[in-house]
């Protein structure tokens, strides 16, 4: 009886998506889909940033630790924390270079427009004016 009511269940919902996406149509669908794609770059991108960051402390914890007791730290595990930090720092490196690569000047990866510099300049204008 369990399943009848799932099989029911998964029936109804099917077709009141397979409605939905008819009613919407597909240039909706995409540019949502689109839309969705660009927040979860963003989201991968700050959330590298803020891991690579704290990686890089976590490094320099361990070369303190390593300083002061160098029997019980090894100098691996620093090492270690510093080549991860890094890597989470240039993920938004590879990001962009593999959309150059494979979408051409046009390809566009989550970058923050509109944030003013410490000499004033906007970043991501990019033009001159005038």
């Amino acid at each position: 009886m369990k399943k009848v009511i799932l099989g029911l269940l998964a029936l109804t919902l099917l077709t009141a998506g397979t409605a939905a996406f008819a009613i919407s149509g597909i240039g909706t669908v995409a540019s949502q889909v689109t839309t969705n794609v660009a927040n979860i770059a963003r989201l991968i991108t700050a959330a590298s940033y803020v891991a690579g960051m704290a990686f890089a402390v976590g490094a320099i914890v361990k070369f303190k630790a390593h300083k002061e007791n160098p029997t019980q730290v090894p100098i691996g595990q620093a090492i270690a924390l510093l080549f991860v930090a890094a890597a989470l720092i240039f993920i938004p490196t590879v990001f962009k270079v593999s959309g150059a690569t494979l979408f051409g000047a046009s390809g566009e990866v989550a970058g923050v427009s509109g944030v003013t510099t410490f000499g004033g300049k906007q970043a991501g204008g990019g033009g001159t004016s005038g």
